[in-house]
């Protein structure tokens, strides 16, 4: 492959310097074709025929193959005619250069000849052909043009000027690859027409642009002019003059010139964008220009720019300004008034807004407005005079209407009647709602309910930060609309405050109010958390509220994101009216860390992040109650090892000691010596202890009445005889409650106490004491106590109690003196009186 390389370089060297070389090896055939520059896509034949004295043996039966680029044609377009000729036809040539080879098939194949072919398009004919002269020093005229589609053939361009006043012709030459050409001020004239074309060349033709007509001067792009002044026409409404002149190096130009004036109005009181007017003079350099049909005592900024018959049209000028002639206000004004108060009051504060309407002309620079309580105004009914769109001021509760007039340097206009409307409570606006319509605008649409007086609508808004009254704009609709779009005055990122009042033919009715934004992002700032309290298991986290100006948003709520070193991490959310959190659940002597999110629609921002510590256990309150629990435990075991070694003086001093009278002689328990064994609970009342109590119970055969049983009558818990005594020996008849009284035994007589002689033996009931019984006395085994009766004859006794046995043993009488039982002796008295 290397050694065809070779050769075929050789080859083509040889073809295209046409030399011979003794040290080069020369191409053995000869290779010819119709033409070697060729149409992209045409057909194209060639034909190869070796020469005799061929160094490369070819045997009569070898055939020759043909490559275009090294890629071998198809045999059926390759025709063999003989021993050493060979044709080829390529139907569509689509390479724009190849090489065309014919080889010998021998071992190696040898390339025996060769050729270049290249193929393109006719070069296209030259478009948008123009001229521009330059008047600078020195001048000249540049021409430039299109040169349409890639011929891929290399192309030469040439330009040619025709004077035909002058009589003379110039070509001009250029490169391949160039397309304009700079004309020397020598070889044109500026007055004079000059026909200019230019023509395209290649291999495979030729071809010219259509001829243009040029007259030098009129190709020239003319610097911007300089405007001297401009001022307004004596005695003539709004009209303005101009004056004007050509820069330094164009003076020389004194021929009629296209002029265009624009005029700007600024600081306009027309209440609506600036007005643009542009108008078109044909005027001589350094002559006036007037302009009317201009708004009265208006600022107005010119600029103009020129250009001399169809030549391109200069820069604009440097600006100037100038005012029409004033005239008093024209039109009228729109207006808009909110009453604070009602009839009950004497006086009503008055809001007033106004601004331009359509028609309305200020006619002056220096415009103020006048309020006042008539319609031709004096110092006496005006209620203000200002520069701004609004004006505040007190009125009579049953003043009606004012009078609003524009006032300039030349006069005042006609004064417009206000009526004043007090407010109603009627409702006609429901669900307003505020989205954006676009990045300046807001789309403002609410519910309205019928109502027969129901006149229209106010939509009013102004911009939160800047909530001052000159800044409130205010639009009035018919009943018949139910939506508005604020225009494209509301600025992206900031909160505007929107009102709509229904108007009613008797007053102003209850307004609905939303904020909104046009356009919302992520706030500017974050608010940063702030501890309020730390717990041991909960922390409460505060904020700042937001700014309006950093808000960029309505606000939607925040979440607190926290987390224990290397834990989970947990969120809590809050409204957004709340700034501040609790975080629960915690655990003591923790560090955690926390952030703040907050969002709007548009967005949300992170917070910095803070760290806080939970508190440990309280050791003040851990050690105050161990304390308690230990002096507890330590007062019942002093209480406990007190108790057990003074068990009879702890005893004496919680349980009164209390004789048993059925175990005892009165002679052993005296109450002097009670006295002295019985604590005293009292210094100045000392207790009284009584020693006995008998009490007489007379048990008839038959109760008559029930309601004479004071038993009946006592409690269902009669056994307490300390709680309820009967039949007092002391007091007759005794039915009630002394808890003074200790009664300790009980005797039954069987018939009354007052009979002669008893029917039965005397029953003894011992009594429950409510008292604990002497240490003596064993606990709920009460020993069987022998009853003695009065009658010493009778040997059968009578035992009362509990007995473990179920008969009782008889045992010998004691002997038993009467002074050892004093209430038994009683008893015997008692009986002797009786019989």
């Amino acid at each position: 492959m290397i050694f065809t390389r070779l050769s075929l370089i050789v080859m083509l060297l040889a073809l295209v310097n046409g030399e011979r070389n003794e040290n080069v090896v020369q191409p053995c055939a000869e290779v010819k074709t119709s033409s070697s520059v060729v149409v992209l896509g045409s057909p194209v034949s060639a034909s190869c025929t070796i020469s005799e004295d061929c160094p490369v043996p070819i045997a009569p039966a070898v055939p020759i193959d043909w490559q275009l680029d090294g890629q071998t044609l198809p045999s059926s377009s390759v025709g063999n005619q003989g021993r050493g000729m060979s044709t080829v036809v390529i139907p569509n040539f689509n390479s724009t250069m190849a090489y065309l080879t014919c080889t010998v098939q021998t071992t190696p194949p040898q390339i025996v000849g060769g050729l270049q072919i290249r193929a393109g398009y006719l070069p296209s004919v030259p478009q948008n052909l123009h001229c521009q002269t330059n008047l600078t020093t020195p001048s000249t005229m540049l021409c430039s043009w299109d040169p349409g589609r890639d011929s891929h053939l290399p192309t030469k361009y040439s330009l040619h000027t025709d004077i035909r006043d002058k009589k003379k012709n110039y070509s001009y030459s250029l490169p391949p690859g160039r397309h304009h050409y700079t004309i020397p001020r020598s070889d044109f004239t500026w007055f004079s027409n000059m026909e200019i074309y230019v023509k395209a060349q290649n291999e495979l033709g030729e071809t010219t642009s259509l001829p243009v007509s040029v007259e030098p001067l009129s190709a020239a792009k003319f610097a911007p002019p300089e405007l001297l002044n401009v001022r307004a026409l004596s005695k003539r409404y709004g009209c303005l003059r101009l004056s004007w002149r050509l820069s330094l190096h164009e003076s020389w130009v004194q021929d009629v010139m296209d002029v265009q004036v624009r005029l700007t109005a600024a600081d306009s009181e027309s209440g609506r964008d600036q007005s643009i007017q542009s108008f078109e003079r044909r005027a001589r350099p350094s002559r006036t220009i007037d302009q009317c049909g201009l708004l009265h005592g208006t600022r107005y900024v010119g600029q103009m720019r020129v250009r001399y018959r169809q030549s391109p049209w200069s820069e604009w000028s440097s600006s100037r300004s100038g005012v029409t002639l004033e005239s008093a206000p024209s039109g009228g004004l729109d207006s808009w008034m909110k009453v604070s108060g009602d009839h009950t009051h004497k006086q009503v504060s008055v809001h007033l807004f106004w601004k331009p309407s359509k028609q309305f002309r200020a006619n002056g620079q220096n415009v103020s407005y006048v309020v006042s309580r008539v319609k031709q105004p004096g110092e006496r009914g005006q209620l203000c005079a200002t520069v701004e769109r609004y004006c505040t001021f007190q009125a009579p509760a049953k003043a009606s209407k004012v009078y609003l007039s524009a006032v300039n340097a030349a006069g005042r206009s006609q004064a417009k009647s206000i009526r004043i409307y007090h407010n109603k409570d009627y409702t006609a606006v429901t669900d307003l709602t505020v989205t954006p319509y676009d990045d300046t605008s807001l789309m403002v649409k609410w519910t309205s309910v019928d109502r027969a007086s129901l006149l229209g609508f106010v939509i009013e808004w102004i911009p939160l930060l800047r909530a001052n009254p000159a800044n409130l704009q205010f639009q009035s609709t018919n009943k018949s609309h139910t939506s508005f779009i604020i225009p494209g005055s509301i600025e992206p990122y900031k909160p505007y405050g929107i009102s709509v009042y229904p108007r009613f033919k008797d007053g102003i009715g209850l307004p609905q109010t939303a904020n909104a934004f046009s356009r919302q992002k992520a706030p500017s700032k974050v608010p940063k958390l702030r501890i309020e309290k730390t717990g041991q298991f909960d922390v409460h986290l505060i904020w700042d509220e937001i700014s309006l100006d950093e808000r960029n948003g309505i606000i939607q709520g925040y979440k607190v994101f926290y987390r224990e070193q290397n834990g989970p991490v947990n969120v809590v959310l809050a409204k957004p009216n709340e700034r501040r959190v609790l975080l629960k659940d915690l655990n003591p002597m923790s560090v955690y860390e926390a952030r703040l999110l907050v969002s709007t629609y548009g967005g949300s921002r992170n917070g910095s992040t803070i760290h806080f510590k939970t508190q440990s256990f309280d050791v003040v309150f851990v050690v105050t109650v161990v304390s308690i629990i230990m002096l507890l435990i330590l007062t019942c075991i002093i209480t406990f090892v007190y108790y057990s070694s003074h068990h009879a003086r702890f005893k004496k001093h919680f349980c009164p000691l209390i004789p048993d009278p059925a175990n005892s002689s009165i002679k052993q328990w005296p109450t002097e010596s009670l006295e002295d064994i019985l604590p005293a609970f009292s210094n100045k009342e000392p207790s009284l202890v009584y020693v006995s109590h008998l009490s007489f119970l007379d048990l008839p055969t038959k109760i008559q009445k029930e309601e004479d049983d004071c038993w009946l009558n006592s409690a269902d818990e009669t056994s307490d005889l300390g709680e309820s005594i009967c039949g007092s020996p002391f007091i007759p008849g005794y039915c009630g409650s002394n808890s003074d009284s200790v009664p300790y035994a009980t005797i039954l007589f069987s018939s009354p106490s007052n009979s002669l002689a008893p029917r039965e033996n005397h029953a003894y009931l011992r009594s429950e004491s409510t008292q604990p019984l002497l240490e003596t006395e064993e606990a709920f085994t009460p020993k069987s106590y022998q009853n003695i009766t009065a009658d010493k004859t009778k040997e059968e006794q009578c035992f009362f109690g509990s007995s473990d046995s179920e008969e009782i043993d008889q045992v010998p009488e004691p002997d038993i003196s009467w002074d050892q039982f004093p209430f038994l002796r009683a008893l015997a008295m008692n009986d002797a009186e009786n019989e």
